[in-house]
């Protein structure tokens, strides 16, 4: 099974057990690291996530990998809040965070505030989801409100804000 068809799968299995007791799985990661391969799980719920909700994660979910078995090889299992900067990963994400500070990496070169030059990162203050479009007002210089496109959004996390 590819790495991609690996996440797929676990995904499937781990939501319903994680949505069941309050947890949502932001991001799930499955790679090398150094000589092992390493199952992450980012999860967070509302008010945020603690180290003992972390450990609860780990065993529902450790349990859950023994009987379906998804992944042939060895493995370890991580299991962690999302963090300060935290990804956002779903559509929803984009409304649920509005008014919060975000850097969007955008998977191609564009220009939409029309300044004359092509770039993939943007910073701003998410303004939400609208048709598939991102809308961000911009923290830089200029300013201005740029709209995204949604699929071509190769990665997008929240931001610090001082």
């Amino acid at each position: 099974m590819s790495g991609r068809a690996i996440i797929d799968r676990i995904t499937e299995l781990v939501e319903p057990v994680l949505a069941e007791k309050g947890f949502e799985l932001v991001l799930l990661e499955y790679r090398r690291e150094e000589r092992d391969m390493v199952l992450r799980l980012f999860v967070d719920k509302e008010g945020g996530i603690t180290l003992d909700d972390c450990a609860e994660v780990s065993r529902e979910v450790s349990v859950l990998l023994e009987v379906e078995d998804p992944i042939a090889s060895a493995y370890r299992l991580e299991v962690s809040s999302p963090g300060i900067d935290r990804p956002l990963t779903r559509p929803a994400d984009y409304d649920r965070f509005r008014t919060r500070l975000a850097k969007i990496k955008m998977s191609v070169k564009c220009d939409p505030d029309q300044r004359g030059h092509q770039r993939k990162t943007f910073v701003g203050k998410l303004l939400g989801l609208r048709d598939g479009m991102v809308l961000v007002e911009q923290t830089d210089k200029k300013g201005g409100i740029v709209e995204l496109p949604l699929c071509d959004i190769e990665r997008a996390n929240l931001e610090i804000e001082f």
